[in-house]
């Protein structure tokens, strides 16, 4: 009686534990998609048959075949996927958009279990998918890695859940918690506080984001191209200015590289080049500026400064990650940091600086 308990507990445990590796597996192919996807969740799926994986996939590219259609494409033989499971980490669209839905084609070819990390709470899908396949007479399990998995896509289910985009505040600070030197009047140019090899990650970190935002201020003093250029993964992010009065200098690099710039204003700015495009404001305000943003289907934001566009993002709780790097120099005097009290989650070197990463919530 005992020896039976025993045994059937540790297939149990083993099936979960089994679930898991597979699912780890997916995460990984999940995140290879980048921000290439976006808006678009990351999803990774695998296939496997007789404890032995034969597909994978997944999602590439913005507009294309999804996790579970490129994973089934890999298999050779689709015979065996009527005996087999597949592991996706995100549950399987029921609905048309780009591409036909994805919970079709698993109740095509009849797998025998369906395994998902997380429900997908955008309302075309929020249970649906599951629901279907399940009404197919498939073996569905959820909530494997979903913790994991949420993560994963925490941009995408912030622009659904809470209509905005997942808005990442970043600065540099010296040890002695300042921002910037004091100015000389006119005095423009960055006074850099890390080390120079900290820009290759930074630049990482732009390109893993669909936009980058900052303050007319910084545009002005610091005049930075906010693109990406000393990493070779990724594209360069959709620049945006927040600039209420208009006081924007000509000759700053975003307004003269004949690259796309976005700008929030109260009034249009007539002498802004064409390339620029202008979002006037009668409400100037982080809200509204938000859903402007949201409603251009962009589902992050890498906020770069200055202090005041940090503080008042802090100050509305509108805010998801912080990333602080600081340096080995101080400064004694000049532009004080935000004042952030709350603990990292995370503290790692990178070279002689150290990264300093904070979750909201998480």
């Amino acid at each position: 009686m005992h020896d039976g308990i025993i045994v059937f507990l540790f297939k149990i445990f083993d099936l979960s534990f089994t679930d898991e590796l597979y699912m780890q597996r997916a995460l990984q192919l999940a995140e290879k998609g980048g921000v290439f996807v976006a808006p678009n969740p990351k999803v990774g799926a695998v296939i496997v048959h007789n404890d032995k994986i034969i597909g994978e996939g997944f999602h590439k590219k913005y507009g294309e075949a999804h996790a579970e259609v490129n994973a089934v494409e890999s298999v050779t033989n689709k015979d065996v996927l009527k005996e087999a499971t597949i592991y996706v980490t995100l549950e399987p669209c029921s609905h048309f958009g780009k591409t036909p839905p994805c919970s079709d084609l698993i109740i095509k070819y009849q797998f025998k279990r369906v395994v998902v990390a997380c429900i997908d709470t955008f309302s075309e899908v929020a249970g649906r998918g599951v629901e279907r396949i399940r009404n197919a007479g498939i073996q569905v399990e959820v909530g494997v890695l979903e913790k994991e998995a949420r993560f994963l896509n925490r941009r995408f289910f912030t622009y659904h859940e809470k209509n905005r985009p997942y808005i990442i505040l970043k600065w540099a600070q010296t040890l002695d918690g300042f921002l910037d030197e004091e100015r000389g009047e006119g005095e423009t140019g960055i006074h850099w506080i890390t080390q120079p090899e900290t820009k290759c990650l930074v630049h990482k970190w732009r390109g893993e984001e669909q936009s980058i935002l900052v303050g007319v201020n910084t545009i002005n003093t610091d005049d930075p191209l906010l693109n990406l250029r000393n990493y070779l993964i990724g594209k360069s992010p959709i620049r945006f200015v927040l600039d209420p009065d208009n006081s924007i200098k000509k000759e700053t690099k975003v307004l003269s590289d004949n690259q796309a710039t976005i700008v929030f204003n109260q009034r249009k700015n007539h002498n802004l080049p064409a390339h620029t495009t202008q979002f006037s404001l009668l409400e100037f305000s982080l809200s509204n500026i938000l859903k402007e943003i949201h409603k251009q289907g962009i589902s992050s934001i890498f906020v770069e400064g200055g202090r005041y566009t940090h503080e008042h993002f802090l100050t509305a709780n509108l805010w998801d990650e912080t990333r602080v790097l600081v340096g080995t120099t101080k400064f004694q005097q000049g532009l004080k940091a935000p004042l952030f009290t709350k603990s990292p989650n995370e503290v790692r070197k990178f070279g002689k600086d150290e990264v300093r990463i904070t979750y909201n919530e998480i």
